[in-house]
């Protein structure tokens, strides 16, 4: 018996050799296979790798680019955004006459907000709402045209105070903006673009002086276009005599 189970494990462990070599093989194959796709590999996931160090590794120039674009205190988009809140102080100022339009009562202190004006909304609205510079006269037109319903169409959902004030001031507003002068709305116009555009008065003055008339006195002498002219007298043809 004992021999006969001895020779049984012989046979056992040579019929196991021939799997651990053939998975060694395995391996070893797969190994070589490895190594010569290997550049392949290398090759095909160079161009990404390249890529995602030009996108997350900026290089020194572009991160000095970068810093110099972060917005700081005193860019002028929050220059900007301050005057828009404050100006409107500045228009009744010059425009004393203007309507104030401000008896509307504030849903969360439930009282009436005086600064709550006609002008602060109607520069809101441009700004804000319609999204135009403030520095160009040819945009507040649009904005008038825009109350006199003339231009685009104004809804009530957007418009400045709708849902801060008891009742949407927006026909109200419309209504008052109607009911001003030619002369008025053109002040009006004139007055916001000086203050948000302060070269606008400038180029004003220039444009004028250059439409001048010219103040150079003319030495020739002018005859009066109501005079006759003088009628001829005996003796003048002597006076062509050498």
């Amino acid at each position: 018996m004992g021999q006969g189970s001895r020779a049984e494990d012989s046979r056992d462990s040579l019929m196991e050799k021939p799997e651990l070599m053939n998975v060694n093989d395995l391996r070893s194959n797969c190994s070589r296979v490895f190594l010569r796709l290997l550049p392949l590999g290398a090759i095909a996931l160079f161009p990404l790798g390249a890529i995602a160090s030009v996108v997350t590794d900026p290089s020194p120039t572009e991160k000095i680019d970068r810093t110099r674009s972060l917005p700081t205190s005193d860019t002028p988009q929050i220059v900007q955004r301050i005057r828009v809140r404050e100006v409107w102080r500045q228009v009744y100022e010059q425009l004393p006459d203007l309507p104030l339009e401000n008896e509307y009562v504030d849903l969360e202190t439930g009282e009436v907000d005086p600064e709550d004006t006609l002008i602060s909304r109607f520069i809101r609205y441009h700004v804000y709402v319609k999204g135009r510079p403030p520095q160009y006269r040819l945009d507040w037109k649009l904005t008038l045209a825009d109350y006199l319903g003339a231009n685009d169409l104004m809804f009530e959902g957007v418009y400045p105070g709708g849902d801060e004030l008891d009742r949407n001031p927006m026909y109200g507003d419309r209504e008052t903006i109607a009911s001003l002068s030619r002369t008025e709305r053109n002040a009006l116009v004139h007055t916001l673009t000086g203050l948000f555009n302060p070269q606008y008065l400038s180029l004003l003055e220039a444009a004028a002086q250059r439409n001048a008339p010219s103040s150079t006195p003319d030495d020739r002498p002018r005859r009066d276009a109501r005079t006759p002219p003088r009628q001829p007298q005996p003796g003048d043809a002597e006076l062509l005599l050498p």
